[in-house]
């Protein structure tokens, strides 16, 4: 490997690892609510509030708005210098809550941060990779994101005879990697392809033509059907997801899984499937089948996953087969493709501002999801809410097999231009 490959796949390596944060802060959550619900005293209802104000929903909804467009502005190296310095300070918060403000202070910073990384993460991975093996690259943030919850789920089994005080040492490991990933992404450089898009908006504004990054994003049919087109592949996903990576362990619950330990270690083998789906389903052949396909058969496994949860007569065998299908289904499926496809469908100027909206979108969905889920979950059961997961999980198959972007091996620029022209004001391009 040259010394060139060896630079771009440390700094998708060193990117990548915002993904593991806001994944494993997720997870660190959602195995300790419980204990922070028994510490405070929190009411189903608030135990909803916490998660909706987390990484997981409304807290990352607020920072990929504020994030996306500042990468655009000011480079991707901005966000992804200082946004770990916020999740840090939040994950602090969290490990010496003794009061509930602190919790709550702290999940909302650490989900600020990873909404305002993980989009311009995206971003910056899949314009530095070869074209020809993007979606390896971007597989590499996916891997990161599953790698995130099988190690924590994992870490959460080995402690839950220290009660709370084992999910503050969870905490504290999440810290750990955010400082070493923040040191080794000082040395990182500038995507060169923002660089390159920032001299032309220099060169454009001192002509006297004002970038208006939302109201171009928001106002520009082609940039519309790509909105649209993405919320309803991701934002759809991610209710479901959304909804099982923080309040998984209450469904295995509710289905009469009691025990803790029973409850990680199948989200363990959900977790570990799909780190293993994703490194030999999207990353080997994200780039060399028709993704179409690929996406479809991830969608259909989500389902059946979903089904036999709502339909079949829930026993161990079930849910370890539950768990299985998800997991595979997650490495190739929606959040993956998501990734991928959101860089190549927007122009290097607004590459950062569209993923803040779309994942502002997608967060805000789980949060107010998030926010009722608990209580569904106690009142309803199993059955009810698994049902409103087969309806998201259907449309989003439906919506990603029917119109996915045919992109794959070619380059960024070259997706432009097809997609915009070739002129420097694309907001004023026909569609």
């Amino acid at each position: 490997m040259s010394t060139t490959k060896l630079g771009g796949w440390k700094a998708t390596i060193a990117v990548s690892m915002s993904n593991y944060i806001e994944a494993g802060s997720i997870i660190a959550l959602a195995t300790s609510l419980s204990l922070w619900q028994e510490y405070f005293g929190f009411s189903n209802l608030l135990v909803g509030l916490v998660a909706a104000l987390s990484a997981n929903a409304f807290g990352a909804a607020i920072g990929a708005l504020i994030g996306g467009p500042l990468g655009d502005r000011y480079g991707r190296k901005f966000i992804y210098t200082y946004d770990l310095i916020l999740y840090m300070l939040g994950t602090l918060l969290v490990i010496f809550a003794v009061a509930p403000w602190m919790l709550i202070v702290g999940v909302i910073l650490t989900g600020i941060a990873v909404g305002a990384g993980v989009p311009v993460a995206w971003t910056y991975i899949a314009e530095e990779a070869p074209a020809e093996h993007r979606a390896k690259h971007v597989g590499t943030a996916q891997l990161a994101w599953s790698l995130g919850p099988a190690l924590v789920f994992l870490f959460a089994t080995i402690v839950v005879p220290l009660g709370l005080t084992g999910s503050r040492i969870i905490f504290a490991h999440l810290f750990v990697v955010a400082f070493v990933t923040w040191w080794i992404r000082r040395g990182l450089s500038e995507s060169v392809t923002w660089k390159k898009s920032d001299e032309e908006r220099r060169t454009a504004e001192a002509g006297g033509i004002k970038r208006r990054n939302y109201r171009e994003l928001l106002t520009n049919a082609t940039n519309l059907k790509a909105l649209l087109f993405l919320t309803g592949v991701y934002a759809l996903w991610n209710l479901v997801a959304g909804q099982m990576g923080i309040f998984m362990p209450r469904v295995y619950e509710t289905a009469g899984v009691e025990s803790a330990t029973q409850q990680n270690l199948l989200q363990v083998l959900l977790w570990t499937l799909t780190v293993v789906a994703t490194y030999f389903g999207f990353m080997k052949y994200g780039d060399r089948v028709d993704r179409r396909k690929l996406y479809g058969i991830g969608a259909v496994l989500g389902i059946i996953a979903w089904l036999l949860l709502v339909f079949a007569h829930v026993t161990m065998p079930v849910l370890i087969l539950f768990a299985a299908l998800w997991g595979i289904s997650a490495g190739i499926g929606a959040q993956a493709f998501y990734a991928l496809w959101a860089a190549e469908m927007f122009p290097t100027r607004l590459r950062a501002s569209a993923q803040g909206v779309l994942f502002f979108v997608a967060r805000i969905v789980v949060g107010v999801l998030s926010y009722w889920f608990p209580t569904l979950l106690a009142e309803q059961g199993v059955p009810f809410v698994g049902m409103i997961m087969i309806g998201a999980l259907v449309a989003a198959m439906v919506i990603g097999v029917l119109w996915a972007p045919n992109t794959r091996g070619r380059t960024l620029e070259d997706i432009e231009a097809e997609r915009y022209g070739n002129a420097p004001d694309t907001a004023k391009q026909s569609v």
